[in-house]
């Protein structure tokens, strides 16, 4: 089992992308018209992975997951062993014995592969969940960050290609969400 690195924040990330590249587009229209631009940057990926919850929450996971892992190498053990005896035992089985066995340890593979997929999907479910939770509440951190602070905009940092260290406001958004969700 694998567990994937923020693989929702991507998908948010791409929306990000182009909604930025969109308002980015009618920044030179607000510009010439004289008003001044305020644009702040955050690295929501950082951001999130960033928080006490985020850190609370993949700890008790992590902690989850790495029992699940126990619970199937023993099960892949016992697994192994059961084919081992098979092998050591073919020879001196009558042959409809020896069927038998073959055919309770391919129920017994087939059994455990479904096992580990299904803890699979569900990790992988259960890491999405939390994540998306923790991103769409950092998501309203910034807008309300934005708005307090009177930004323009406030764009996903991957979405630029150069900016100012000075503008980058995700440790500013990690503590405010820190505060914002004890």
């Amino acid at each position: 089992m694998v567990v994937k690195k923020i693989d929702p924040i991507r998908t948010s990330l791409l929306r990000s992308l182009f909604a930025g590249l969109v308002l980015a587009l009618s920044l030179p229209a607000s510009l010439a018209f004289g008003q001044d631009a305020k644009i702040g940057f955050v690295d929501l990926q950082k951001a999130v992975s960033g928080t006490k919850e985020w850190k609370k929450e993949f700890a008790t996971f992590k902690t989850d997951f790495q029992k699940e892992k126990s619970v199937i190498a023993e099960k892949e053990k016992s697994i192994r062993q059961e084919l081992e005896d098979l092998n050591k035992q073919g020879f001196v089985l009558s042959p409809d014995l020896k069927k038998k066995k073959e055919e309770g340890f391919m129920k017994d593979k087939r059994e455990f592969e479904r096992y580990v997929q299904d803890r699979n999907e569900e990790y992988n479910r259960k890491e999405k969940q939390i994540t998306d939770n923790l991103l769409q509440k950092m998501i309203k951190v910034v807008q309300a960050m934005g708005k307090e602070k009177k930004y323009t905009m406030i764009l996903e940092r991957s979405a630029v290609f150069y900016f100012s260290p000075d503008d980058d406001l995700t440790d500013l958004a990690i503590k405010a969400y820190d505060k914002a969700n004890p």
